[in-house]
């Protein structure tokens, strides 16, 4: 009976802390209560692993960059101020950890992603009914996949935040540390680089 009530107490101090709001685990996280972090963990574990693994393209190092993100968001609490939002500060510590990897690694792999749906709909258009709008679909999308690639990381880092990730504009400033006025602004030269990557691939097909 007794181990019974235990179980249902911890479910219920769980469920509570499910419902919790980001500042109020924080705040519970820095004093001392691991339970409240994991909850955060668990909230945004998979949002962090998709920004980075279209950042590396690599699921081992997205995986090591998620664990190494969180690990240092928890170890710099103290450092949170409370006025910004969680998530934004967990992006730029991945966005940082992103960075770091590119610039120690020249190797490049294939682009193993799915873009999310509706995602650069400014980019390729769909035609389900039309077997050959289909291939002329399917070589643009493999056209933009080999052009998000081959662009450098801050301007990939830019379609990846608005484009695929849906980010709002004072979010992505926040992330890499400019105004929303210079986030635009980034954005808009990130789509302009894609685009003139993508033009001559798809002249080449």
């Amino acid at each position: 009976m007794v181990e019974s009530r235990t179980v249902r107490l911890d479910l219920s101090i769980t469920g509570r802390m499910e419902l919790d709001g980001d500042l109020t685990l924080v705040k519970r996280a820095r004093d001392g209560d691991y339970g409240a972090f994991q909850v955060l963990f668990e909230r945004y574990r998979t949002l962090a692993y998709r920004f980075a693994y279209q950042m590396t393209n690599s699921r081992d190092d997205a995986e090591d960059i998620v664990q190494e993100a969180f690990v240092r968001a928890y170890q710099n609490l103290h450092r949170y101020r409370d006025e910004a939002k969680f998530t934004t500060w967990v992006l730029r510590i991945v966005t940082n950890l992103c960075t770091d990897r590119a610039r120690s690694s020249q190797r490049r792999t294939v682009l193993e992603q799915q873009e999310a749906a509706g995602a650069l709909d400014w980019m390729t258009q769909g035609t389900p009914d039309d077997p050959v709008g289909n291939l002329e679909e399917e070589r643009r999308r493999s056209a933009l996949k080999r052009a998000l690639n081959a662009l450098p990381p801050h301007h990939r880092m830019m379609i990846v935040l608005r484009d695929i990730e849906e980010r709002e504009y004072p979010d992505i400033a926040a992330v890499v540390g400019c105004t929303i006025g210079g986030a635009k602004l980034r954005v808009l030269r990130a789509r302009r680089a894609l685009k003139d990557r993508v033009a001559p691939l798809l002249g080449d097909v």
